[in-house]
């Protein structure tokens, strides 16, 4: 039986990936996905039980389960995905900042999907609106608030 020939291309992938994994860039944002993915989950379920047991407005519970769902993530990033040792206050202070401009963004994007377009679907208006924050946070996260000195 002879040895199965394997294109180069499919050969080279597993160094690809290997050389991808070894870059510090790269395994930042794949962690900040996964501490993301947290506080994403954190966010939906605050967000569906006040929609649920309150009669809020949509933003306001958008807001709510922004600000917790990050909350979760500062301490998480802070730790695992940028491993930082700065002055927690300051930090926290910085990632609060960029949370509240994400927050405004996913904000606006609540706003403009209900009140402007009429698109009355909670959960998906939720959805895009998080979405819509993730690369603001993560490189003003990353450049700003745990930025190596």
């Amino acid at each position: 039986m002879e040895p199965e020939v394997v294109p180069a291309q499919v050969a080279g992938r597993p160094h690809l990936v290997r050389r991808l994994a070894q870059r510090r860039g790269i395994r930042q944002i794949v962690k900040f996905g996964i501490v993301g993915a947290s506080g994403t989950l954190v966010n939906l379920v605050l967000f569906t039980l006040l929609q649920r047991f309150t009669s809020n407005p949509i933003w306001v519970d958008f807001s709510a389960g922004f600000m917790l769902g990050g909350v979760s993530n500062y301490f998480l990033n802070r730790m695992w995905t940028f491993r930082s040792s700065r002055h927690a206050g300051r930090e926290g202070l910085q990632f609060l900042t960029v949370s509240f401009i994400a927050l405004l963004v996913g904000d606006s994007v609540v706003f403009l999907l209900e009140n402007k377009l009429g698109y009355h679907h909670a959960h998906r208006v939720w959805l895009v609106s998080v979405l819509s924050g993730i690369f603001v946070n993560f490189f003003l996260n990353k450049y700003w608030t745990f930025r190596e000195p």
